[in-house]
């Protein structure tokens, strides 16, 4: 659950960049693959560069609470 939720932002905005990009496309009817890639690759950039300090605040809480109960692992 936690990698669902610490990569649940990037993959949102993904999705809508991409069906952004898709709906342009068919808009302008203009089919090339550079077109709709570059555009994606930078709002993913973005959101990466955005939601980076929250995701490592997130794994490194993560990783404090494993190794915080290891014993109940070690069993």
């Amino acid at each position: 659950m936690a990698a669902f939720w610490i990569g649940l932002p990037l993959l949102a905005i993904g999705f809508v960049a991409g069906l952004i990009m898709s709906l342009v496309q068919v808009v302008t009817s203009l089919q090339d693959p550079g077109f709709a890639t570059a555009p994606r690759l930078a709002a993913f950039l973005a959101g990466l560069i955005f939601f980076l300090p929250w995701m490592i605040a997130k794994m490194t809480a993560y990783t404090f609470a494993l190794f915080n109960d290891f014993s109940r692992y070690a069993r």
